[in-house]
């Protein structure tokens, strides 16, 4: 267990040593790695809610189901509930329809508008709710064809067009973290390397003594995994206080933009998942960037 510890405590020294005369090169590469891990985990979080957003506004989506004049949505509505495809049916029966449609208009004198209008002129409307916004058209087609059915309405573009969006924001995550990934690799391993060329000599005489290879370099490594941990902490701070910022500038808003907020709140998983994807990713930069360099002084 002593032995254990004094390696330890050797290589630690050595790195923490190692990060030091890195001066200005450090910045540069935590600095690079945060950019990387800030747009990465930014686009990740928002791809994350708007695929939540997606979910969220197609679970609040309802189908509206107009029956043909004469036709009564009981006669039908065992029939819906049975789809596969539905979550819920509300029946409406056009005196229902018809009450709320008079309250609405401030009319008071009901029995002199029916006279007006020659009786009731509303159908039976059934308010259907889909499992997911996957089902929704196919559902809105089989229930347009069920007999007694008039007319199917449901706002389908919206969904649509915010699965575009998620597909768009993925292919942007691709592409940005490609690129941010190859620059953070080579700044890390220019760091790496040139903190390697100025104890060129203490390396020499560590060989002299017979060191091992990976007892010389693996200091090295473990500094470029510092790079990519402490990019990935400063990351998570900005991404934070960017969404607690946007939070607060939501908090007042109209009620629909609250809708949308809601809809964009990470689970708990996801909340806790993102720093530790930023974590690992960053480690995995440092950890690639310092082994270019260590493989190739080690030969």
């Amino acid at each position: 267990m002593l032995q254990f510890l004094t390696k330890l405590d050797y290589l630690l020294k050595e790195t923490f040593l190692g990060l030091l005369r890195g001066g200005w090169m450090n910045w540069a590469t935590v600095s690079t790695v945060t950019v990387l891990l800030f747009l990465f985990g930014l686009s990740l979080q928002t791809s994350w809610q708007v695929e939540r957003l997606l979910n969220h506004f197609g679970s609040q989506l309802q189908l509206s189901v107009y029956l043909e004049s004469g036709i009564q949505a009981v006669n039908i509505e065992p029939l819906v509930a049975n789809m596969p495809e539905v979550a819920s049916v509300e029946v409406i029966t056009k005196e229902q329809a018809w009450t709320k449609l008079v309250k609405k208009l401030g009319l008071t004198d009901i029995e002199g508008v029916n006279q007006q209008l020659g009786g009731n002129p509303l159908v039976d409307e059934m308010k259907v709710k889909a499992l997911n916004p996957q089902v929704v058209p196919n559902l809105g087609t089989r229930l347009a064809k069920l007999q007694g059915v008039d007319v199917v309405r449901y706002i389908d573009e919206a969904v649509k067009r915010i699965a575009q969006l998620h597909r768009g924001l993925s292919r942007i995550t691709l592409t940005i973290t490609i690129i941010l990934t190859s620059t953070a690799i080579a700044v890390t391993t220019t760091t790496i390397r040139l903190i390697v060329m100025a104890r060129r000599r203490e390396i020499e005489i560590m060989q002299l003594l017979g060191a091992t290879p990976s007892w010389i370099y693996l200091p090295f490594i473990l500094q470029g995994i510092s790079f990519g941990l402490v990019g990935g902490a400063i990351s998570w701070s900005f991404i934070s206080l960017t969404q607690q910022f946007l939070n607060r500038l939501l908090a007042n808003q109209p009620d629909f933009i609250q809708f949308i907020s809601n809809g964009l709140q990470l689970t708990a998983y996801q909340t806790l998942l993102l720093p530790l994807i930023l974590l690992g990713f960053g480690a995995v930069v440092g950890l690639m960037g310092s082994l270019f360099v260590v493989r190739k002084f080690a030969r």
